[in-house]
């Protein structure tokens, strides 16, 4: 398999998004599969705007993607993005992140974006 080298000021900009715990929380928690705003603002306990302004860091980055179903828009990691490989290594560093959206699930707040 070859390696691909990643231009240093991507991979630069990228290690700096993901150096916000926020930021970083949220690829963890979109690792699995796609999120929307309102589970973000569940877990990460804050409001809807900051948690916005954070995707959208993440989005013009390129880090995410969005997939919009009627008024809810849901992120999901984007696989295709060249500093990937990076994301997943820092990814199998941290704590899953999952156990979170587990939790949210049984206390029935998981997806109410209807």
């Amino acid at each position: 398999m070859e390696k691909t080298i990643i231009d240093i000021e991507t991979a630069a900009q990228t290690l700096k998004l993901l150096g916000d715990k926020t930021r970083l929380t949220i690829i963890g928690l979109i690792s699995e599969g796609e999120c929307c705003v309102c589970e973000f603002v569940e877990v990460l306990q804050m409001s809807q705007p900051s948690v916005s302004q954070h995707l959208r860091k993440l989005r013009d980055a390129g880090l995410v993607k969005e997939n919009r179903k009627g008024q809810w828009i849901f992120y999901s990691l984007n696989q295709d993005h060249e500093t990937y490989p990076i994301i997943q290594q820092i990814l199998e560093q941290i704590p899953d992140q999952i156990e979170k959206l587990k939790a949210l699930e049984q206390a029935g707040l998981r997806i109410q974006c209807d």
